[in-house]
Protein backbone atom coordinates (compact mmCIF):
# COMPACT_ATOMS: atom_id res chain seq x y z
CA UNK A 1 0.00 0.00 0.00
CA UNK A 2 2.90 2.68 0.50
CA UNK A 3 3.49 2.19 -2.92
CA UNK A 4 0.05 3.35 -4.05
CA UNK A 5 0.29 6.17 -1.41
CA UNK A 6 3.54 7.18 -2.92
CA UNK A 7 1.83 7.81 -6.21
CA UNK A 8 -1.64 9.28 -5.08
CA UNK A 9 0.61 11.67 -3.30
CA UNK A 10 2.72 12.77 -6.08
CA UNK A 11 -0.62 13.08 -8.49
CA UNK A 12 -2.32 14.87 -6.17
CA UNK A 13 0.13 17.47 -5.75
CA UNK A 14 0.96 17.73 -9.69
CA UNK A 15 -2.72 18.06 -10.36
CA UNK A 16 -3.58 20.47 -7.72
CA UNK A 17 0.07 22.18 -9.41
CA UNK A 18 -2.23 21.43 -13.18
CA UNK A 19 -5.06 22.67 -12.20
CA UNK A 20 -3.86 26.13 -10.68
CA UNK A 21 -1.72 26.61 -13.88
CA UNK A 22 -5.46 26.34 -15.80
CA UNK A 23 -6.83 29.17 -13.42
CA UNK A 24 -3.89 30.97 -14.77
CA UNK A 25 -4.49 30.74 -18.50
CA UNK A 26 -7.99 30.93 -18.13
CA UNK A 27 -7.46 33.94 -16.69
CA UNK A 28 -5.06 35.37 -19.43
CA UNK A 29 -7.84 34.09 -21.64
CA UNK A 30 -10.98 35.43 -20.79
CA UNK A 31 -9.34 39.40 -19.40
CA UNK A 32 -7.71 41.90 -21.00
CA UNK A 33 -4.54 40.34 -21.62
CA UNK A 34 -6.21 38.00 -23.85
CA UNK A 35 -3.69 35.62 -24.35
CA UNK A 36 -5.69 32.21 -25.98
CA UNK A 37 -2.61 30.13 -26.41
CA UNK A 38 -1.75 28.79 -22.99
CA UNK A 39 -4.89 27.47 -22.25
CA UNK A 40 -4.95 25.46 -25.30
CA UNK A 41 -1.40 23.73 -23.58
CA UNK A 42 -2.30 23.28 -20.17
CA UNK A 43 -5.63 22.18 -20.37
CA UNK A 44 -4.73 18.89 -21.79
CA UNK A 45 -2.13 18.67 -19.86
CA UNK A 46 -4.06 18.97 -16.94
CA UNK A 47 -6.80 16.12 -18.57
CA UNK A 48 -4.19 13.82 -19.06
CA UNK A 49 -2.65 14.23 -15.49
CA UNK A 50 -6.02 13.55 -14.07
CA UNK A 51 -6.67 10.61 -15.26
CA UNK A 52 -3.65 9.61 -14.02
CA UNK A 53 -4.69 10.82 -10.66
CA UNK A 54 -8.39 9.01 -10.84
CA UNK A 55 -6.35 5.88 -11.79
CA UNK A 56 -3.65 6.30 -8.66
CA UNK A 57 -6.41 7.42 -6.25
CA UNK A 58 -8.89 4.86 -7.28
CA UNK A 59 -5.96 2.17 -6.92
CA UNK A 60 -5.48 3.27 -2.94
CA UNK A 61 -8.90 3.53 -2.53
CA UNK A 62 -9.48 -0.12 -3.31
CA UNK A 63 -6.21 -1.02 -1.16
CA UNK A 64 -7.46 0.95 1.62
CA UNK A 65 -10.84 -0.37 1.49
CA UNK A 66 -12.59 3.00 1.85
CA UNK A 67 -16.47 3.18 1.53
CA UNK A 68 -17.13 4.75 -1.81
CA UNK A 69 -18.27 8.10 -0.79
CA UNK A 70 -14.75 8.73 0.34
CA UNK A 71 -13.54 7.29 -2.43
CA UNK A 72 -15.65 9.39 -5.09
CA UNK A 73 -14.91 12.60 -2.56
CA UNK A 74 -11.04 11.68 -3.11
CA UNK A 75 -11.63 11.44 -6.90
CA UNK A 76 -13.23 14.69 -7.19
CA UNK A 77 -10.84 16.96 -4.94
CA UNK A 78 -8.57 17.59 -8.05
CA UNK A 79 -11.34 19.18 -10.23
CA UNK A 80 -11.36 22.23 -7.14
CA UNK A 81 -8.47 24.36 -7.18
CA UNK A 82 -6.58 23.58 -3.60
CA UNK A 83 -8.60 20.85 -2.41
CA UNK A 84 -6.44 17.99 -3.91
CA UNK A 85 -3.93 19.45 -1.34
CA UNK A 86 -6.58 19.02 1.46
CA UNK A 87 -7.18 16.06 0.20
CA UNK A 88 -3.62 14.50 0.12
CA UNK A 89 -3.06 15.91 3.75
CA UNK A 90 -6.75 13.89 4.54
CA UNK A 91 -5.63 10.79 2.65
CA UNK A 92 -2.55 10.32 4.50
CA UNK A 93 -3.65 10.78 7.56
CA UNK A 94 -5.99 7.94 7.03
CA UNK A 95 -3.55 5.79 5.56
CA UNK A 96 -1.48 6.03 8.37
CA UNK A 97 -4.04 5.56 11.12
CA UNK A 98 -5.06 1.91 9.28
CA UNK A 99 -3.94 -0.99 11.51
CA UNK A 100 -0.05 -2.40 10.89
CA UNK A 101 -1.53 -5.91 9.06
CA UNK A 102 -4.12 -3.68 6.77
CA UNK A 103 -0.86 -1.97 5.66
Amino acid sequence: MESALKLFRVMAYIVGVALLALVVAMVMKYTPIDQPGLVGVVAPAHGFLYVIYLMAALNLSLKARWNWWYSLGVLIAGTIPFVSFYAERKVVQRVQALPAEAV
